[in-house]
């Protein structure tokens, strides 16, 4: 992990000494040289002050976001001119550098204003430009009664996050458009506390579906990103969260499964706490929730980290024919055009959004339905997916 983020590190301050190459061959003004590094500086400043912050107790999450928000603002822009700089240097460096071509200069900048105006749009439209993605998935051994069953799955609300009202309406709208027989939410319904999610409860039980709808926690949900007086107060605010799901309709799966019927037959729904690698809580019990399930049962898993996919569902001895998860939010940035995706996120998770399979079992990994952190998406567009089960031929 330090490796990584190492590397990160240096591509940005790479970036960033490239562009100013780009940035002083089209401006010659000595204050806005002085301004460019400026900028660079007080964005330090305020990372060594969040770090001595958190060193102090304080709860640093909403200043940590808008720092974030701000980096990618400040960087990303010019990460975008570093592959066109480093091919200029190429050609320089046979031509023995002759100074840069303006016209190159000047076109770097116009990309990274164009680039700007993405974050800007993914800053605040973004957060609720949501998408559609439907998945076909065959089984063999999927109940004829099922054939065509569809499921819609959100994750990720972070209601301490919302603050458009409409915007989130214009979600659940979307949601309830599919007119799937099956709602799930796997995780992460506030940031922090229970509270968070008190004025949002009335628009969410508003999702509907015939078969229900069902939830599983996510690391956040048990408080564990906030200090408390006491360990009476963390407990009461999980109770409340578990007490919210009900009030919206959900029936939260702990370490359990419970039946799905229809026309006769039945598939398993399974829920499991989180389970995560990299130090989050390992609170799911995949075995204690499939204890009571016939081998040959059906199995749909929800698991807010996919991570538990990799290290305990492919593995485990009992047969989990599709998992849903959620958790890496696609880390809200990134690229994905024309079947091209990319994400920093996939430098830590090898499963970080959209479908995978092994070993003939499938997992989802659900983009997520709000935000935290970064304050928007950019590239990366918060998402509502729909997943149609068939039966194939044996």
């Amino acid at each position: 992990m330090a490796k990584r983020l190492m590397f990160i590190f240096m591509v940005f301050i790479l970036g960033d000494i490239y562009f100013f190459q780009a940035f002083t061959t089209v401006f010659h003004s000595p204050f806005l040289h002085y301004a460019y590094w400026c900028i660079d500086i007080l964005l330090l400043i305020g990372v060594a002050k969040l770090i001595f912050l958190q060193r102090q107790g304080q709860d640093i999450q909403r200043q940590a976001g808008d720092l974030v928000t701000t980096f990618l603002i400040v960087y990303i822009p010019k990460l975008v001119a570093l592959p066109i700089l480093l091919t200029e240097d190429l050609l320089r460096m046979v031509q023995g550098f002759p100074p840069r071509n303006i016209y190159l200069s000047e076109f770097v900048l116009i990309c990274a204003a164009l680039t700007l105006l993405v974050i800007a749009f993914g800053l605040t439209r973004g957060k609720h430009f949501y998408r559609v993605r439907k998945e076909i998935l065959s089984f063999p051994d999927l109940p004829d009664a099922f054939d065509g069953f569809k499921i819609t799955q959100i994750s990720d609300i972070h209601s301490g996050s919302l603050s458009d009202v409409n915007g989130v309406r214009k979600g659940i709208a979307l949601a309830n458009a599919q007119n799937s027989d099956l709602l799930v939410f796997t995780g992460d319904l506030v940031n922090n506390k229970a509270a968070e999610m008190e004025a949002w409860i009335s628009d969410f039980t508003l999702l509907k579906a015939p078969f229900g709808k069902f939830s599983v926690l996510g690391n956040h949900d048990y408080g564990d990103y906030t200090r408390w007086d006491n360990a009476e107060l963390k407990a009461s605010n999980l109770d409340r969260l578990k007490e919210i799901h009900q009030e919206m309709g959900f029936k939260l799966l702990l370490n359990e499964s419970i039946k799905i019927e229809n026309k006769g037959a039945s598939i398993a729904l399974i829920g499991v706490e989180n389970w995560g690698k990299g130090g989050f809580h390992q609170y799911g019990d995949l075995g204690k929730a499939t204890s009571a399930l016939p081998a040959e049962s059906f199995k749909i898993l929800m698991s807010h980290d996919p991570s538990h996919w990799d290290r305990v569902t492919l593995t485990h001895d009992q047969h989990v024919h599709l998992t849903l998860a959620g958790h890496t939010h696609g880390m809200q940035f990134g690229i994905e055009l024309f079947g091209f995706k990319w994400s920093p996120i996939q430098y830590f998770y090898k499963q970080w959004a959209g479908l995978y399979q092994k070993q003939g079992k499938y997992l989802y990994v659900n983009r997520g339905f709000g935000y935290h952190g970064l304050k928007g998406r950019i590239g990366v567009w918060p998402e509502i997916t729909v997943i149609t089960l068939k039966k194939s031929v044996s």
